[in-house]
């Protein structure tokens, strides 16, 4: 008896559809496994931070193509797809867990990268580019340069107050734009981040 072959698309956006889904899917369990795999000490802080950053790219661009009538949970949902680590990694924070320095040699560099992206992070706001895209990069940055900075606590505030904005901006689409009371708050915030990171600096000479 001869098989009969089922096509799963009838044409190339419908093949674009169902590749765009399988990227996803294999996505998000990247994403947890490498969680798991970083929980358990089975790869190096640098190995870890370099593929997290990379599904954390890929992850912004796989989402995008879902369109806007159907989120990354209701698809997770309809796969059933049991990934509490990839969640808390790629729709939660957006960035790899802190990893901070044990080294004090590259401190003086690691300040002065740290004032140059508060003051670019504040710049954009001042220049009022509002958009998602646009200001996720320079938090990023920011709050990628804070936990290098060594001998901080655990809940220290800089780095609070940042990854607090992290999680809101991760929430919203690439296209989406804050308001002028978000632009204000974030703006008081960084600032108020600031003087405690230039007060902590000053504890530490």
């Amino acid at each position: 008896q001869d098989c009969v072959t089922i096509d799963l698309y009838e044409s190339h956006t419908e093949r674009k559809h169902y590749d765009n889904r399988a990227n996803l899917y294999a996505i998000i369990m990247a994403t947890e496994h490498l969680e798991r795999a970083y929980a358990q000490d089975c790869v190096t802080n640098a190995e870890y931070t370099t593929e997290c950053n990379k599904l954390i790219s890929q992850f912004k661009i796989a989402e995008s193509a879902l369109g806007k009538n159907e989120s990354t949970e209701s698809f997770m949902k309809k796969y059933q797809m049991d990934c509490p680590r990839a969640v808390n990694r790629l729709l939660i924070m957006g960035v790899p867990e802190s990893l901070r320095s044990s080294d004090d040699g590259d401190r003086a560099l690691t300040v002065a990268t740290t004032v140059a992206n508060f003051i670019t992070a504040m710049d954009v706001l001042k220049l009022e580019q509002l958009d998602v895209d646009v200001l996720l990069p320079h938090l990023i940055d920011l709050r990628n340069s804070l936990v290098q900075i060594s001998g901080t606590p655990k809940d220290w505030g800089p780095i609070q107050k940042v990854e607090n904005w992290l999680v809101k901006l991760n929430f919203m689409r690439a296209h989406d734009r804050i308001d002028e009371n978000d632009s204000r708050q974030l703006y008081l915030d960084l600032d108020s981040a600031y003087s405690e990171f230039n007060q902590y600096l000053k504890t530490k000479r």
